[in-house]
């Protein structure tokens, strides 16, 4: 069975990079799962999860915003940040998920809304792929 090289890359540089079967993310207008072979696409991608499988088990990787490309052969996922669950500080993701929320429920005009709402997404999504 032919695989997909994956790749995940942040400004930081690579976070991922090996043979999957299968990718799974959730593109601006939708969940998208691709497989070996695929037309070529190129997406804008939400926060969420990504899910990489192989052989029956998921690799999960959080993604904060950013692009798929795809090719037939290979997948290469431009994000903003990604985090697998090993790197992810749960304890600060915890806590920025507080201060967003505080944020949120503050009266002032001099919080920025949209900000807070993408922070607040963005530590959902981190503390979701670590179960926490």
């Amino acid at each position: 069975m032919s695989t997909l090289e994956v790749s995940v890359v942040t400004p930081e540089g690579p976070i991922l990079e090996d043979s999957f079967d299968m990718v799974v993310c959730k593109a601006e207008t939708g969940e998208i799962g691709i497989m070996p072979k695929h037309i070529p696409l190129v997406t804008p991608l939400q926060i969420s999860i990504a899910r990489l499988k192989k052989a029956g088990d998921t690799k999960q990787v959080a993604i904060s915003g950013g692009f798929m490309e795809v090719q037939p052969d290979k997948v290469t996922i431009l994000a903003q940040s990604a985090e697998t669950a090993d790197h992810i500080d749960v304890l600060r993701a915890k806590e920025a998920k507080e201060r967003a929320e505080r944020r949120l429920q503050e009266k002032s005009d001099t919080i920025d809304k949209v900000r807070a709402e993408y922070a607040l997404r963005r530590a959902i999504n981190r503390l979701e792929i670590t179960n926490s």
